[in-house]
């Protein structure tokens, strides 16, 4: 195509903005000039340059992604470098503008219903000029007036290729153990990788979800009468075994907590891991967690939810989002990150298709020994159980060891945890030392950053606090940060992680369907199983090394091939 000669004499990976509008067209622009496409022709002018030249296409948001329909293998993400150099969740153009020119976020203008019926707005200056004379992003085209002409398009992305500078700039100049330009492609590719979760969707087998649900609930109810005569159903079966209780709200903690208190029972909460071990006490007991189990499935993941969430092509669909603005873990809408084990089941391979899923194996510990620099306990790492050595090293058992490493980690101090810390702070200490930096920049309320990059806000204590308040805010902000360095840093190798899965996997029919926490889940043809767990085992040794380089740390993952998702589980 000859409109893609702005892109001839361009090396793989350099970068080349785009601006897309169904009914406008598609604006690229590159350090040669710019480049207007029609909107039919979008996708396969990509595609075209995806296989001729493989830029990295820049995008103010992985909408623009999600709208041209085609996959490309990498991008720069504006809204998500924006995430990991200055944290928080919303990323809209006007903010990461604003915050690249160091403009208060306060003082980012507005669209007001004169501006929004106008063509312009009353800021001054040419309103075909994307910037006001006050250095902010015009709100009339942040909000959506760069597609009104094809003039703007051009603009907009011009603005998004000298905003990639700046984020770049910025990049460049942070001071971090990890390479946060790498970080930044990462978050990019997650980003791209969350539309195709969210248009892909996960598999599932409907009739198989339908039965589970019955099994707890009941028959799928007719009207509301039917479905509040089987919540009283699911009710008594628990207020049968305590008398006096046939009002008792079961959804009311404070009631369940009575109840519970006159059959002997007294409890500080009725949360589900302090009743655990009391099961066989007393038959309410076991009937109460039985309980919850299914008002949580009827509530939640329900037949409500199979109707509205699951299509008719048998797929599972909630919106994905590479960063949850916080420490920076994907996160998805419609119970995807938190399905029910008991559902489990019901996530099942296409015919002739299989799930080959991996996990990822004592990530925090490993990931804390390749950030901290601590050799000793990067040594550990080399086993399969790291625990294991380390019990060895400190002379306790496996169990006290690995208590030990969590309350580093997690902030627990007192009991055995306390006893067994102080072992560790002889037996590593350089790890130690990078968990009590994280939690005294906490503790003062100064922001960190992750190994990668990534910025963590800390709040501050709230005005008029007294000094117990304070003491308070303090310890628990320690706490956050502590977890947050080790959390974020897992974050962002499980990301680095799953985009070279989804790069090495690319000419392949295999897909990504689920990311959670530390696991992936691919669905594969069966004939490519093998393949395409082999392919998930070397990308994480090719994402550590490129991560972490040097660190000497050895990650592993247990694969399991599949064909329901249940079935990987012990």
């Amino acid at each position: 195509m000859t409109e893609l000669g702005v892109l001839a004499g361009l090396a793989p990976g350099e970068p080349a903005a785009v601006a897309y509008s169904a009914e406008v067209g598609l604006a690229i622009v590159t350090r040669r000039g710019s480049a207007l496409i029609d909107p039919a022709d979008a996708a396969a002018a990509i595609a075209a340059a995806e296989r001729t030249v493989g830029p990295r296409w820049l995008w103010w948001s992985n909408e623009t992604y999600a709208a041209l329909g085609v996959r490309v293998a990498r991008c720069w993400d504006l809204a998500a470098v924006h995430r990991l150099v200055f944290g928080g969740w919303t990323a809209g153009p006007a903010l990461v503008w604003a915050a690249l020119h160091d403009l208060p976020a306060a003082s980012v203008p507005g669209l007001g219903q004169l501006d929004l019926l106008a063509a312009g707005g009353d800021s001054g200056g040419d309103a075909e000029d994307p910037v006001q004379p006050d250095g902010h992003l015009r709100p009339e085209w942040a909000s959506g007036g760069w597609a009104r002409s094809r003039p703007r398009l051009v603009a907009w992305a011009a603005l998004a290729l000298s905003a990639a500078a700046a984020q770049r700039r910025r990049l460049d100049a942070l001071k971090v153990g990890g390479d946060a330009i790498g970080t930044a492609y990462a978050e990019s590719a997650a980003e791209m990788l969350a539309a195709e979760l969210t248009a892909d969707g996960l598999p599932m087998d409907v009739a198989g979800a339908e039965e589970l649900i019955a099994s707890y609930v009941g028959a799928r109810p007719g009207s509301e009468a039917e479905a509040a005569a089987a919540r009283r159903r699911r009710d008594d079966a628990v207020r049968r075994h305590a008398e006096g209780s046939e009002s008792t709200d079961l959804r009311n903690p404070a009631q369940v907590r009575s109840m519970l208190g006159r059959l002997g029972f007294d409890l500080p909460d009725t949360r589900s891991w302090r009743l655990e071990p009391f099961r066989g006490a007393h038959p309410v007991i076991d009937e109460l967690l039985a309980w919850r189990k299914a008002e949580r499935i009827a509530t939640t993941y329900g037949y409500d939810w199979l109707q509205q969430h699951v299509a008719a092509d048998g797929r599972l669909r909630g919106t994905w989002s590479g960063s949850d603005g916080a420490a920076g873990r994907m996160t998805a809408t419609a119970g995807l990150h938190n399905l029910p084990a008991e559902l489990r089941p019901a996530v099942a391979a296409d015919a002739g298709w299989v799930l080959v899923r991996a996990d990822l194996g004592q990530i925090e510990p490993r990931v804390l020994a390749a950030i901290s620099g601590d050799r000793a306990f990067a040594q550990a790492t080399l086993e399969d159980d790291l625990y294991a050595p380390v019990a060895a090293r400190l002379g306790i058992d496996r169990a006290k060891a690995k208590v030990a490493v969590l309350a580093a980690m997690y902030g627990q101090t007192s009991g055995a945890a306390g006893e067994a810390l102080r072992g560790l702070e002889a037996a590593y200490p350089v790890a130690m030392r990078y968990l009590h930096a994280a939690r005294d920049a906490g503790r003062a309320g100064r922001d960190l950053r992750t190994y990668g990059g990534r910025l963590v806000r800390m709040w501050a204590t709230p005005p008029g606090a007294d000094d117990t308040a304070a003491r308070s805010a303090a310890a628990a902000r320690g706490r956050y940060a502590r977890n947050a360095a080790v959390q974020g840093a897992a974050a962002e190798l499980f990301k680095m992680w799953a985009v070279t899965v989804r790069a090495r996997t690319a000419e392949t029919p295999a897909r990504i369907v689920l990311c959670l926490h530390d696991e992936l889940l691919v669905h594969a043809p069966r004939a490519d199983a093998d393949h395409v767990a082999a392919l998930m085992r070397t990308a994480l040794d090719e994402a550590a090394a490129r991560w972490a380089p040097g660190s000497g740390v050895r990650f592993v993952a247990d694969l399991r091939v599949v064909e329901r998702w249940s079935e990987a589980k012990d």
